[in-house]
């Protein structure tokens, strides 16, 4: 290690810190927590291996600092953050960009100089009294063409023990990059505390610097803000994936059990609260990773990995019924981290969990009764709408065995969903690779939800479920997307889902174990072992098929009432979207690939031929 950089640090850590730290032997590394520790003025700094000692100490950190409360059940704690940092904030989450670099009006950035120079000031002296933690982490399995060493540097012993959940232990793998800069950085620190909450969320700011492959994060605890290796990595992991060629991706990765021994894997695509989790543990398949996934092209094939060891995931509505595989978890002893829900009498609560709440307790609020009020004046929840849980998968009953493979899986088939009331069907698959990326990836609406912070239940334009995390133009990520695939000879099948259809009477019309109906059509399109009807935006399934499934895997009866009006084409509000979504790339997206204007006027063409032969509303039977 450099004098200039030892100096700094010798007079804060102990002798195994230093070690560690000297072991690896990357100038840049030692600049960087150099320069942190002069910026923040921590009091102590402490290095952390893949040890299990050092995994521990970060553990009983986060309780004897009060960043986590321990529950009743062994292992269980529960984290608040405060009542203004209870998602991800857009508006504050910028990059920071060289004069000469545009990401186009839909991405939020600032100029880089002026960014650093801002937050900068929000770290001057922000550890004070308070110990600097330095982690080590691997985005992907190790030893893999998948990985990507990162490395954490924060004052809260809550985002550490996230990481550990979350991710894999990755000293030894930064140790493999010697001199070299190809890693991730984060500096985060939660500002100044009042009872273990972050105060100064006026002052909140989290901000990527693509020049340098670093994220900073101060004032807020809120673990989307903070725990640097998720969505925040992402952006970096999409711009690296851009200069590579391959694909970062906000997906899960689940393996679809088909006829006989075979095990197909899918990978999809849903905005926050749009049944992504629930369909990756949908009950008999098994989970690789319900968030975040990347894609590389192996021996001509498309092969994905989870890059993440743990879920991060929204508890509201996680009951035995609908998710039992994450509920066993929840209940039963071992490590998982609870956030915002309501405790009493050292249990957890949340909406939708099946069982009555109390009427008061401890929550994000503090104490609570029921009628409350937030410092805003609106009605305080018992537990938050966007309530989390923190679980290893290891622990899930239902973890694939490949989950971990340093190769990854083969990706059969690529999913893409949001919530939609009153336009697409339930299921359906695109024509072709291009069909599928422009008309459902591309062109993915959602409502919004209680996930980030805003209003919520708008529909809103969400490209791949990407949209706030890309890091490119939106039009060069559509066709770096376009590209995988054509790069493949043979290209996993693309499909569209929508598990929030409603009836002229406003209810949903299929249940939550619907989606696994869905699947296990998908699988068996994916081997060419279901027919399908063409109809104006893609194959849908023939009701035939349908009927078996739903008796032979829910055990449940299927009309033909049913089918016909859950696949029943909404000519009307088809082509409404294909407007919208025209609207936004003509205005926002100037580097868009003429084809998918190409694509989008050929699926208008078609839905319009058909309301002239058949009308508004066309029967799947009369297709």
């Amino acid at each position: 290690m450099k004098k200039q950089y030892a100096d700094v640090l010798k007079a804060k850590m102990d002798a195994a810190s230093l070690s560690a730290l000297e072991a690896l032997a990357n100038d840049r590394l030692h600049a960087f927590i150099a320069d942190a520790v002069t910026l923040c003025k921590p009091a102590s700094i402490k290095v952390c291996t893949d040890s299990a000692a050092d995994e521990a100490y970060i553990r009983k950190l986060a309780i004897s600092n009060c960043e986590e409360r321990p529950l009743e059940m062994a292992g269980h704690t529960v984290h608040f953050d405060g009542y203004h940092d209870q998602g991800r904030d857009k508006e504050v989450t910028k990059y920071l960009l060289p004069k000469d670099v545009n990401l186009g009006s839909r991405l939020n950035a600032m100029e880089r100089t002026g960014g650093l120079t801002e937050i900068r000031g929000f770290f001057e002296g922000s550890m004070a009294g308070r110990q600097m933690l330095v982690l080590f982490f691997c985005l992907g399995p190790t030893n893999s063409p998948f990985s990507i060493s990162c490395v954490q540097v924060t004052d809260s012993a809550y985002v550490g023990h996230s990481e550990y959940m979350l991710y894999r232990k990755g000293y030894q793998q930064f140790s493999r990059l010697g001199g070299r800069n190809d890693y991730f950085r984060f500096l985060h620190s939660a500002g100044r505390l009042d009872k273990a909450v972050s105060v100064d969320v006026d002052k909140k700011r989290i901000y990527i610097d693509i020049v340098e492959d670093t994220v900073y994060s101060v004032n807020t605890q809120y673990a989307g803000n903070t725990v640097g290796f998720k969505k925040l990595a992402l952006r970096l992991a999409i711009r690296k994936a851009d200069r590579e060629g391959w694909l970062a991706e906000h997906m899960f990765l689940m393996g679809v059990h088909g006829p006989g021994s075979r095990v197909t894997y899918f990978a999809g695509a849903y905005p926050s609260a749009c049944g992504k989790t629930s369909t990756a543990m949908i009950p008999g398949e098994t989970i690789l990773g319900d968030d975040l996934a990347y894609f590389r092209i192996l021996e001509n094939s498309a092969r994905a990995v989870n890059i993440e060891s743990g879920i991060f995931g929204i508890i509201r509505d996680v009951n035995p019924k609908d998710d039992p595989a994450i509920f066993k978890v929840l209940s039963q002893p071992g490590e998982v981290i609870f956030g915002n829900v309501l405790v009493n009498e050292g249990r957890p609560y949340w909406e939708g969990m099946g069982r009555e709440l109390p009427k008061s307790g401890t929550n994000y609020l503090g104490p609570w009764r029921e009628g409350d009020k937030g410092p805003d004046g609106a009605k305080a929840d018992p537990s938050h709408k966007n309530a989390r849980y923190t679980v290893r998968v290891t622990d899930l009953q239902n973890l694939d065995p490949h989950w971990n493979d340093p190769a990854g899986v083969t990706v059969g088939g690529v999913i893409y969903g949001g919530r939609d009331s009153d336009t697409c069907v339930p299921v359906q698959e695109s024509f072709d690779w291009a069909h599928g990326i422009l008309t459902m990836g591309a062109s993915l609406e959602s409502e919004t939800t209680a996930a980030t912070i805003g209003a919520v239940g708008v529909r809103a334009f969400n490209l791949m479920s990407n949209l706030d995390f890309l890091a490119v133009p939106l039009g060069k990520y559509i066709q770096n997307n376009l590209d995988f695939g054509l790069a493949l000879g043979n290209p996993p099948k693309v499909f569209g889902t929508n598990y929030f259809l409603r009836g002229a009477d406003g209810k949903y019309l299929n249940g939550m174990l619907d989606k696994s109906i869905w699947i296990k059509w998908m699988e068996l399109r994916v081997h060419g072992e279901a027919q399908a009807i063409d109809a104006p935006t893609g194959r849908i399934p023939r009701y035939e098929d349908l009927r078996k499934l739903f008796k032979t895997v829910l055990g449940k009866d299927y009309t033909p009432q049913q089918y016909v009006e859950q696949f029943a084409i909404r000519v009307p509000e088809s082509l409404a979207k294909i407007d919208r979504i025209e609207a936004v790339y003509r205005k926002d997206v100037p580097d868009a690939p003429s084809v998918l204007y190409k694509t989008l006027e050929a699926q208008r063409a078609r839905l319009k031929a058909l309301q002239q032969a058949k009308g508004d509303r066309v029967s799947p039977e009369n297709l």
